[in-house]
């Protein structure tokens, strides 16, 4: 009851999940990804044993037809489910079993599979070219393969829930690139986007990036006061801890705090004891 696409990219090595369903809580069912490992999303009537043991077999060097194969076997609904799985080398396989609400389907290219049920119009083919087209990172790939999803009509039962994971080319199992979902609402792609652009603020230094796209202004009198500890500007420090203070006295405490890591700027411990 669901679009989504999954999708590798061939610069990083990254591995990610795009979802967006008139469902409830969407984020929480379909996508799944394991770095190095690959990436699974299990849709309609979703089952998540396909997510959480593909991602075992796939681990354990079963090729994506096999372990999608492997599942499909003891399944006994599986006419009803729609999966598509992608390894860390961009290999893909897809099921969208015959009793799937249309419009349903699949579609898939190099280091990227696309799939939806209850569709207003078939989209997983559309999916796949705004990928390729698209520029930037993983994460902002997926989303746009969201939005064109949506602008051919996306789930004929209205918006709802929408989420990305991206998982690095490397790591443990818990690390993630990006982990954000909307739960519900006719704007949830737009939200989506909005916490993308956020992410990728909360991940870039300085007080400019947080003004730049809209975080919360406390977040820019702390980045204020950090950059001009990292400049020296001592009296710019103390006039931002200042304000900081006053919106509540524990951020000198925890401005201490961040003051005894290493990569504090040097000036901190001495503007903060002062």
């Amino acid at each position: 009851m669901t679009y989504s696409i999954v999708a590798r990219d061939a610069q990083t090595g990254e591995l990610g999940v795009g979802v967006q369903s008139q469902a409830f809580n969407t984020g929480a069912w379909v996508p799944w990804a394991r770095p190095g490992v690959g990436a699974i999303a299990t849709q309609s009537f979703t089952d998540r044993r396909y997510g959480y043991r593909g991602l075992e077999l796939l681990a354990a060097g079963r090729s994506p037809q096999d372990a999608l194969d492997e599942l499909r076997a003891v399944d006994e609904l599986a006419h009803l489910r729609q999966v598509a799985f992608l390894d860390a080398s961009g290999r893909t396989a897809q099921w969208t079993g015959g009793g799937c609400v249309p419009c349903a389907g699949n579609a898939a290219g190099e280091n990227w599979a696309a799939q939806g049920n209850m569709l207003a119009a078939e989209a997983w083919h559309v999916m796949g070219e705004a990928f390729e087209e698209a520029s930037g990172s993983l994460a902002q790939r997926l989303l746009a393969a969201l939005d064109a999803a949506e602008a051919a009509g996306g789930d004929f039962r209205g918006r709802g829930g929408a989420a990305i994971v991206v998982v690095p080319a490397e790591g443990e199992p818990w690390e993630r690139v990006t982990d954000l979902r909307v739960e519900e609402g006719d704007d949830s792609l737009v939200v989506l986007r909005r916490l993308l652009a956020h992410a990728g603020a909360y991940r870039t230094p300085g007080a400019a990036a947080a003004r730049e796209h809209g975080l919360p202004e406390i977040e820019v009198r702390w980045r204020t006061m950090l950059d001009a500890a990292e400049t020296g500007d001592v009296a710019g420090a103390r006039a931002a801890l200042a304000e900081l203070e006053a919106a509540h006295p524990n951020w000198r405490d925890f401005a201490r705090l961040v003051a005894t890591r290493p990569d504090a700027p040097q000036a901190l411990g001495d503007i903060v004891g002062g």
